[in-house]
């Protein structure tokens, strides 16, 4: 028999914000009129889940907080000795979550939080007939940081499928909730390819379940599998059986296909430009960020538990991350919409967040981290500046154009713009993203893929030249430039997008002058 052990503290992560979500519910039934309501108890609830993570961020590596577990216990009656076979079965749990997912956890709940503040609604106005929308997309956001937090920690299956298309669908409601033709064609485009990609998760879950005989995703828990051969190795490492081996594979393979999809990683991001183009900046800020955050988390609980695969997956690593960044970088430089800019380089980043990944390893695994979190604070931040141009330009704010002489007219404001910018490029002031680029690399020449690291050299210059075409406007200054234009009414609350804009330029300046806070954090 076995008992089941809930720690709900550890649970906080992902409790508050469907808490916060109900509270939103409630709260609409009570004063619809209130249009700000539902986002201020967003952004508390995600301000609670994020700290909800920080006992996990002091775990040492090899530990993780722990629960939903199933361990072996005694019958109420008789002897209490357990059933034959019972005994030796190990302690499984559902939910871990170490250093690296609480990190993963928490630059998700800041993201989420710079999203919030960025669709904080302004104050009513005569053309605004309700207030609908608000309480709609303050739930959809909700429920897929919740989805987010979810799958980082999770280790069976069933709950790391449903979290990870929890984290997903929400997000094509979001697109399509303005209703306008370009984001109907995005959200259309992202439902299939998000069938697409579950399809090819689906299937991947259910060969890894005929290879190890669990749904465990636990090298540890793939033991039990009856009638596969054993061989320990080192510390506790697996030796797979010819045909085991060949499945398991190939169920790795097709899951990575199926996260590449929700990573943009090439030849499955299609539809990462027009979702992005379509949906509102704040959207798009949670697709670039946080939903990036959840594929990669969900990834990183796959290979975690596979360290015998063999190099067929390394390959296919290997093969996606030069595709991504070569073909991503090409298309950014024709970009003249910064929205589209942006996507591109979410593309061309992807193939740097799973370059490290070609090492299955706790350095790789790290790195991956790393690198996603320099670029999600980087994106966040970027993506504040558009939303601020946006509300002062409605009618033009997406264009190169609209961003010459930006440094004369916003100083302050094209400061965060370019030292996001530097940062995504790897360039000085913006030293986090140098720092993360090495990092990145050094799993890759460790294992001695050479050839890999000299492609994705290169393409680091070439994404120089992306970022470059996009500051070169911001601090090149004429007349017309010059002049100081008045502010207009655009979508948002100027201040709460000022707000996000803070936080996020905030965080980049301590890890830029501090890389190693952000080093240290992830081990």
């Amino acid at each position: 028999m076995t008992g089941l052990e809930i720690d709900y503290v550890t649970l906080l992560p992902a409790l508050v914000p469907i808490g916060g979500a109900v509270l939103v519910l409630v709260a609409d039934l009570i004063r619809p009129s209130l249009r700000r309501i539902p986002f201020a108890i967003a952004g508390l609830a995600v301000v609670a889940s994020g700290a909800a993570t920080v006992p996990g961020l002091a775990q040492v590596r090899g530990d993780a907080q722990a629960t939903l577990c199933l361990s072996p216990r005694a019958p109420d009656s008789g002897s209490g000795a357990l059933p034959s076979g019972v005994e030796g079965l190990p302690r499984t749990c559902f939910w871990q979550a170490d250093s690296l997912t609480s990190s993963l956890q928490l630059a998700a709940a800041i993201a989420t939080l710079v999203v919030v503040l960025l669709a904080w609604p302004r104050a009513r106005t005569r053309a605004d007939r309700d207030g609908t929308g608000e309480p709609i997309e303050a739930i959809l956001l909700l429920v897929a940081f919740a989805g987010t937090v979810v799958v980082a920690a999770s280790r069976d299956l069933g709950t790391w499928l449903i979290a990870l298309e929890l984290a997903t669908l929400p997000v094509i409601a979001l697109i399509a909730l303005s209703g306008r033709r370009g984001a109907v064609a995005g959200a259309v485009q992202l439902l299939v390819t998000s069938l697409v990609s579950f399809a090819l998760l689906v299937l991947g879950a259910a060969l890894w379940l005929v290879a190890t005989g669990t749904p465990m995703l636990d090298a540890n828990a793939a033991l039990l599998g009856e009638g596969y051969q054993v061989e320990a190795i080192g510390a506790g490492a697996v030796a797979w059986p010819d045909a085991s081996s060949a499945i398991l594979a190939l169920a790795v393979v097709l899951i990575i296909a199926g996260l590449g999809f929700k990573l943009s990683l090439v030849p499955f991001h299609a539809w990462t430009p027009t979702a992005y183009a379509g949906a509102s900046v704040p959207v798009a800020t949670f697709l670039a960020t946080v939903s990036k955050l959840g594929a990669l988390a969900a990834l990183l609980v796959v290979l975690r538990a596979i360290t015998v695969v063999g190099a067929s997956a390394l390959a296919a690593i290997a093969l996606l991350a030069v595709l991504s960044m070569t073909v991503g970088n090409i298309m950014a430089l024709r970009q003249h919409d910064v929205v589209r800019l942006l996507a591109w380089s979410t593309v061309a980043q992807a193939g740097w967040v799973v370059l490290p990944l070609v090492s299955v390893s706790s350095l790789g695994n790290r790195a991956a981290g790393t690198y996603l979190l320099t670029y999600v604070v980087a994106t966040a931040v970027a993506f504040a500046v558009v939303a601020l141009m946006l509300r002062d330009r409605p009618g033009s704010g997406r264009t190169l154009d609209a961003y010459e002489g930006l440094w004369h007219r916003r100083p302050w404001r094209a400061g965060a713009l370019a030292l996001a910018l530097t940062s995504l490029a790897g360039l000085p002031p913006g030293i986090i993203g140098l720092v993360g680029k090495i990092v990145a690399l050094r799993p890759v020449v460790v294992e001695g893929w050479i050839w890999l690291a000299v492609i994705a050299a290169a393409n680091a210059v070439l994404g120089v030249a992306v970022y470059l075409r996009w500051l070169r406007p911001v601090v090149t200054t004429t007349e017309e430039s010059a002049e100081v234009l008045p502010a207009t009414r655009g979508p948002g609350s100027r201040r709460a997008i000022i707000a996000g804009l803070v936080i996020g330029s905030a965080l980049l300046v301590v890890v830029s002058v501090q890389p190693d806070v952000l080093l240290r954090l992830l081990g």
